[in-house]
């Protein structure tokens, strides 16, 4: 491969790809895909990889003394497997010629602005100096509420944070299918154009060894999409499926969603996926929700608010709700609850989210 059509893309590796049917990590299988990565490094392609694969990795070298409930297996399995798994990376990187570094994170490090300039402080300068970067969920300190749904949604994350340009998530199917892919009828739905609703194809099963299915993967990708970033789907479990998807030569079967016609902002990327952390809600009226879809730039004012619920401070991220209890979006808040019950329906004060700092679903 001599040329690509990116610069920076995330490459997202699911369970069902890096595990053996035993229930291991294959290795083999990860081989392959390194030596794809480091082609498209070869190509002057900066490449993130999001990997799962811990909890398989360590799966099958513990054996536990009494029976644990699966957040104290991922976590001991995890703390075993994450060893093995960078070990792994980092031997067939090197034998390659590059150099791998992890990074650990958790759902919380993404609540934070500052911790999140930080991570991507830190996988800038990794890039910089020609390291890739093997990102993953620390589940050894994360709990269930402070989990990711998986790691398609890490990976939205990810890409979303360091601008990639591409978001690859390698499955164990060739992409969205207009059907269940067990149909003999059904096949590869090719592009999916921004504001399309493919749920009613969507299978809500999850995957043998990962915590997410299909319908998380579209959700994300939707999202990452309108922000600005291709997203492929495809399937990782075929040979060379990477270098072979990225070259505009060779057609491969894969979901393509199309980027949004207006990249977000670095802040409002941030924002956008920061609903799972609202710590309140903003409802508001009929004129203030018309206002808001306007295509016009509109900062959320007391004025349009009807009612203010939950507790939360400055800087925090509040879900906003439509006149019919909807959630249409998030933003951060320009001050504490307290000063926002104070001034609920009135005008002439200043915004309680500036637009700049609001996100829309």
């Amino acid at each position: 491969m001599t040329t690509c059509r990116y610069k920076r893309i995330t490459v997202k590796v699911g369970s069902n790809v890096l595990t053996s049917p035993q229930g291991g990590l294959d290795v083999n299988r990860l081989s392959a895909i390194i030596d794809q990565v480091a082609t498209l490094r070869k190509a002057g392609v900066e490449v993130i990889l999001v990997s799962s694969g811990a909890v398989a990795s360590g799966r099958g070298l513990v054996k536990p003394n009494r029976k644990l409930d699966p957040l104290d297996q991922r976590q001991l399995f995890s703390a075993v497997g994450q060893a093995i798994l960078i070990n792994e990376y980092y031997r067939l990187f090197r034998e390659r010629g590059l150099v791998c570094g992890q990074v650990l994170t958790t759902k919380e490090n993404f609540h934070s602005r500052r911790h999140y300039l930080n991570q991507k402080n830190c996988m800038t300068v990794m890039l910089e100096n020609g390291v890739i970067p093997v990102v993953n969920e620390n589940d050894t300190i994360s709990v269930t509420e402070l989990m990711f749904t998986d790691n398609d949604e890490l990976s939205g994350l990810i890409a979303t944070m360091m601008d990639a340009e591409a978001l690859i998530i390698l499955s164990n199917i060739d992409g969205i299918y207009n059907g269940h892919p067990s149909d003999p009828d059904a096949s590869v739905i090719p592009i999916i154009q921004p504001g399309v609703d493919v749920k009613q194809y969507i299978s809500a099963e999850k995957s043998s060894f990962g915590r997410g299915g299909m319908l998380t993967k579209t959700n994300i990708a939707r999202k990452v999409a309108e922000e600005g970033i291709t997203v492929y789907i495809t399937n990782g479990l075929k040979s060379n499926r990477l270098i072979d998807l990225l070259n505009p030569d060779i057609e491969v079967p894969n979901t393509c969603f199309t980027p949004g016609t207006k990249a977000a902002s670095a802040v409002k990327k941030w924002i956008a996926h920061s609903d799972g952390f609202a710590k309140g809600e903003v409802h508001i009226n009929e004129g203030c929700f018309k206002a808001l879809l306007d295509k016009g730039a509109t900062s959320l004012l007391p004025v349009g608010i009807t009612r203010i619920a939950g507790t939360f401070e400055k800087g925090d991220i509040i879900g906003i709700y439509d006149p019919a209890g909807n959630q249409i979006g998030v933003g951060k808040a320009q001050y504490g609850s307290n000063s926002a019950k104070d001034v609920v329906g009135q005008k002439g004060e200043r915004p309680l989210i500036h637009y700049d700092y609001l996100y829309l679903d």
